[in-house]
């Protein structure tokens, strides 16, 4: 199947009607999940959504190698490949791999400064995000005068930021203290809960829309794809 069959047919596009357009250059995303529920094939899936359509990415890990992430990575794009029949695999490959840089660092030493260095040194090669994903916030992490930095930079690249977030329980029954204090400052933020048979994705704010629509997109738990639900 033609990639760009493929991704106009992507379960991302119907995350986008449901969510008003999706995020949306400049804002920031925030993901919350319990440990294990499936943060990282959402923001790979994310990720490969966005290399499909010829952006850049850069993948932040916290506390985590980037060989990890990288065999995430592969996973998720042979099942996606295989899934959908996709065309010129190899090649589409090669061409993800060459968009997508993934950098590693320890939570307690990451900062938004030193995301703006990574940034730089990204967009000074060439690969200038129009994506970025940071892996691994924990909730006390959730610095006001961070992310206000980090959405700044956003803005700047004309980027979008996701977060993924772990919370404590695996159903986010309410939104946690520590992410209230920053609601303002994010423009997105979703829940992914497991279910019977899959991850399912919850809008909790869709930017200043008092009424969240439903949006049918869950994450499979057998082949760690996006998927309609």
């Amino acid at each position: 199947m033609y990639r760009k069959f493929v991704n106009a047919r992507s379960p991302l596009r119907l995350l986008e009607k449901g969510l008003h357009g999706g995020l949306g250059a400049g804002n920031l995303g925030l993901l919350l999940a319990g440990r294990g529920v499936g943060k990282t094939p959402f923001l790979v899936g994310v990720a490969l959504d966005e290399a499909l359509r010829g952006g850049n990415v850069l993948h932040v890990a916290l506390d985590q190698t980037v060989a990890h992430v990288k065999l995430h990575y592969d996973a998720v794009f042979d099942d996606f490949a295989a899934t959908t029949h996709l065309d010129d695999v190899a090649v589409t490959r090669q061409e993800i791999d060459r968009r997508r840089n993934i950098r590693a660092y320890s939570a307690a030493s990451f900062s938004a400064s030193k995301l703006r260095e990574a940034v730089k040194v990204e967009a000074e090669a060439g690969n200038r995000p129009a994506l970025i994903l940071i892996e691994g916030v924990d909730l006390p992490a959730l610095d006001r005068a961070e992310l206000l930095e980090t959405k700044a930079l956003a803005g700047e690249l004309g980027a979008e930021v996701w977060l993924s977030v772990a919370t404590e329980d695996e159903k986010v029954a309410a939104l946690p203290a520590a992410v209230r204090l920053v609601e303002d400052v994010v423009g997105v933020i979703l829940a992914l809960e497991p279910e019977t048979d899959a991850m399912k994705l919850r809008a909790l704010k869709d930017h200043e829309n008092p009424d969240v629509s439903a949006l049918h997109v869950a994450l499979d738990p057998n082949t760690l794809l996006l998927v309609r639900s």
